[in-house]
C-alpha cells in the first residue's frame, strides 16, 4: 500500500504528499485549507474546506490516528502511528496557544490562514483528566479508546496564586518575530489533605481530575498549614522547590469535626475537614492527633489554645474537662 505523508505548515494547515520509492514529494504535495477537530476519544480529524492546489481530487476530511503530546515550546503534537495509509512516526506540530484548563478538558486557540491575507482562529478541545506525575509535574491525560490515555506533560514549574489556586506560567516563541510571549494557565480547584506527606488539589473528584502531590511532612500551626513540594528536575538533577502555604483559622463544627478555614478572597472560604483525637495538655492547651475523613491517622499533630471560636468549639472543650481523649470524626465534602 502506498503511504501518504503528512505535515503541518507554518499556518497550521495540513499538507499531504505521497511517500515511497519513485515518489516525488513536490509533485504530489497538497496544502489543505481546513481545521483540526478532535472527536470521540480525542481521535483527530482534519476537516477540509478546499485544497490550495485546485484541480486535485481531495476528500472532505482526513482521519488521523496517533498519540497526543506537548513539545518543549508547549505546542500540541500528534504523532502518527502508521496505521492505514499513514506513514509511521510523522509528528504533526500544531502551533497553538493554551487558553483554558477546565476541570475535564484542555482548550487551545489555533490560528490559521485562509485564502485571503487575514488570519482566523478556532478552538481545539481535548477531553480528559488533570493529574500529577511521580515528579509532581502537572499532566493532562487525554482519554482514548479502551481506557487508554495519552499524556501531555507540563514540564515547567507551577506556583500558587493569591487565591490558593495553581497557576502555570510558560513562554512561547514567535519564530517569525524572534520574540517570546508569556502565558499563564490557572487551574480552579480546592485543596485536600489525606496524608502527612501528601497534599491533593481537586478539580473534579468524580472524573479523576485530582493532582496528588508528594511533599515533605506537613506543618500544622495555629494560623497556617504548610507543605513543601519538589517539582521536576533542574540541570543537576535537583527538583525545584515550591511551598504550599494555606493561611486561615481552626474551628470545630458540628458534623464536620475539626476544620481549617482557608480565606480565598471573593471566592469565599474553603473548609478542609479533619478527624482528630483530642486531649488537654499540662500546658493547658489542646493537642489534636489529626485523622482523615476515613478516620485514618495522618501521623500529624496540632497544638492549639483553648480559644477556638464558635459554640461548637466551646461545647467540645467542656467535654474535655475530664482530661480524657475525645475523638471527633470529620464530615464529608468541602464548603465554599
Amino acid at each position: 500500500m502506498e503511504k501518504v505523508r503528512y505535515e503541518v505548515d507554518p499556518h497550521n494547515r495540513l499538507v499531504s504528499f505521497k511517500a515511497g520509492k519513485g515518489a516525488t514529494p513536490s509533485l504530489f504535495r497538497q496544502v489543505l485549507d481546513g481545521e483540526f477537530k478532535p472527536g470521540k476519544n480525542n481521535n483527530l480529524t482534519y476537516h477540509i474546506k478546499a485544497p490550495l492546489n485546485y484541480g486535485i481530487k481531495t476528500p472532505y476530511q482526513v482521519r488521523l490516528k496517533g498519540i497526543w503530546s506537548l513539545d518543549k515550546d508547549h505546542n500540541l503534537v500528534f504523532t502518527l502511528d502508521g496505521s492505514g495509509r499513514q506513514a509511521s512516526g510523522e509528528r504533526l506540530i500544531i502551533r497553538a496557544d493554551m487558553i483554558s484548563a477546565e476541570k475535564n478538558s484542555l482548550l487551545f486557540a489555533v490560528t490559521t490562514m485562509r485564502n485571503g491575507p487575514v488570519p482566523s482562529a478556532y478552538i481545539l478541545k481535548l477531553e480528559g483528566a488533570w493529574q500529577a506525575d511521580e515528579r509532581n509535574r502537572i499532566i493532562f491525560k487525554a482519554e482514548r479508546e479502551n481506557n487508554r490515555s495519552d499524556i501531555l506533560t507540563f514540564d515547567g514549574i507551577w506556583e500558587i496564586d493569591k487565591r490558593y489556586q495553581i497557576s502555570y506560567k510558560y513562554e512561547k516563541k514567535n519564530l517569525a518575530r524572534k520574540t517570546k510571549r508569556a502565558h499563564t494557565i490557572s487551574f480552579k480547584g480546592s485543596w485536600s489533605i489525606k496524608d502527612k506527606a501528601k497534599i491533593a488539589y481537586i478539580m473534579d473528584m468524580a472524573t479523576g481530575s485530582v493532582m496528588n502531590f508528594k511533599a515533605s511532612a506537613g506543618i500544622f500551626r495555629g494560623n497556617y498549614i504548610k507543605y513543601e513540594v519538589g517539582i521536576g528536575r533542574l540541570r543537576k538533577g535537583r527538583p525545584a522547590r515550591r511551598a504550599i502555604v494555606l493561611f486561615g483559622s481552626w474551628k470545630i463544627k458540628k458534623g464536620a469535626g475539626l476544620v481549617f478555614e482557608v480565606e480565598r478572597g471573593r471566592r469565599g472560604i474553603q473548609d478542609i475537614s479533619f478527624g482528630a483525637e483530642v486531649r488537654v495538655t499540662p500546658r493547658d492547651t489542646l493537642l489534636f492527633r489529626l485523622k482523615d475523613g476515613a478516620n485514618r491517622k495522618l501521623g500529624a499533630e496540632l497544638e492549639l489554645t483553648r480559644r477556638i471560636s464558635g459554640l461548637d468549639g466551646e461545647s467540645y472543650i467542656r467535654m474535655l474537662k475530664s482530661g480524657r481523649e475525645y475523638s471527633m470524626l470529620a464530615g464529608a465534602g468541602l464548603r465554599w
